[in-house]
């Protein structure tokens, strides 16, 4: 290819794909585009499914009132990579620049989506694992993968995202499970492959969370503490008043803190049956106990909505229901392994406003992908300065079609 480098349309081409190439969970989760320009701090609407339940009978009853939510996600993510080139640069090829610029500041703007992806852990309260243990084994991923299934979640679109560590020892054990092929290939490129209906992939982005302070004995103070799907509202989430913290404690819980209620379990989200699991509930922010009984308000997700097309939970917890934290010991830190149904998280992006003075700028859109690329001539230093910019916004638009498995 001839150097094309002064052509920034075609540079721009050719970024958007490199970024969408560097993208490794981001190429797992649902992305939309929204085809108008915008700002940071604008919105999206994305339609949650619309839930229903059926009735036996020839008689109809009254009919279902359709409860149709959009999950709003704000793009207030605004990234960019720059870099300056000399003019003799400026003579490589196509294929040379974009080895030696293009690719790894694609992948440097990639990281970043990917670290955030990795961020939505917080919202999502399905849990599974053992603090402070990495997963090792078949079971491990498959119970992991069970967590989804009885909730109702779809089989097919599913992917599990590990650490190094947990991905060296997840193939590590397949030696167990599968042919010498497949194992030998398993150690060698550290690739965990297809199993427990997840496709594998390792991942350096993954948060880590820390647990708050939990002390003393959580309890739920007041019965019927159950929402409806209407008031869960956009963010799926409800207010849970407890009793029984150590008093006056601050971060009592951190955000992604897990929880589970006595006596509330979770249900399958289509037939409405009693899973036999406790629900886990993740704290989607930090709360701080007061004095005296040691209340705390919390904000959970899921919400408890007990009836319906929309229920999650088999009852309301009743008053002073025993509270467990699942997260691990206080003031330590674990890996959050995240497997999700590709619906479960949104990544929407929209392309940005173009300068119009003094510059050649280019913008590409991608298979849910926006770039926008602007070249400039720094006639004092004889250079060419080239600026990369996304604006997105990410979302856990369907927290239960995701589970977390720590380590």
């Amino acid at each position: 290819m001839s150097n094309n480098f002064k052509n920034t349309s075609l540079v721009t081409k050719i970024a958007v794909k490199e970024f969408l190439n560097a993208l490794v969970m981001g190429q797992k989760v649902d992305r939309q585009l929204d085809s108008q320009f915008r700002k940071v701090g604008a919105s999206i609407d994305v339609r949650r499914p619309v839930m229903f339940e059926a009735s036996s009978g020839a008689t109809l009853g009254a009919a279902t009132d359709i409860e149709e939510r959009a999950a709003t996600v704000t793009l207030d993510q605004r990234q960019k990579v720059h870099f300056e080139i000399t003019s003799q640069d400026m003579t490589l090829k196509v294929e040379d620049m974009t080895e030696r610029f293009i690719r790894p500041a694609m992948e440097e703007l990639a990281q970043k989506v990917e670290v955030d992806l990795a961020g939505v852990y917080t919202n999502i309260g399905n849990f599974s694992g053992t603090p402070g243990t990495t997963p090792t084994s078949f079971l491990t991923v498959a119970s992991n993968g069970a967590v989804l299934s009885k909730l109702g979640v779809p089989m097919q679109d599913r992917c599990l995202f590990v650490n190094a560590d947990a991905a060296v020892a997840l193939a590590d054990g397949l030696k167990t499970v599968f042919p010498d092929s497949i194992a030998r290939k398993a150690i060698e490129e550290a690739s965990v492959g297809r199993y427990g209906r997840y496709d594998i992939f390792e991942s350096n982005s993954l948060a880590t969370h820390t647990v708050g302070a939990h002390g003393g004995t959580p309890l739920i103070n007041g019965a019927s503490q159950s929402v409806t799907y209407a008031a869960s509202g956009d963010a799926w989430t409800q207010s849970l008043i407890t009793d029984g913290w150590t008093n006056s404690i601050t971060d009592v819980l951190l955000a992604g803190d897990v929880i589970t209620i006595a006596g509330v379990n979770s249900v399958n989200r289509k037939t409405r049956v009693d899973t036999g699991d406790l629900q886990t509930f993740t704290v989607t922010a930090n709360a701080t106990s007061g004095a005296s009984t040691g209340p705390a308000t919390l904000t959970i997700s899921p919400p408890m909505i007990i009836s319906g097309p929309y229920q999650t939970v088999t009852a309301a917890p009743a008053d002073g229901a025993a509270i467990v934290v699942k997260t691990g010991t206080a003031g330590t830190s674990y890996p959050q392994n995240l497997g999700f149904h590709k619906n479960a998280i949104t990544l929407a992006m929209a392309p940005l406003d173009m300068p119009e003075d003094g510059v050649s700028a280019a913008r590409e859109s991608f298979k849910g992908i926006s770039i926008r690329s602007v070249r400039q001539f720094d006639i004092i230093n004889d250079k060419t300065i080239f600026r990369f910019d996304i604006l997105y916004g990410i979302k856990a638009q369907n927290p239960d079609f995701a589970v977390r498995l720590t380590g």
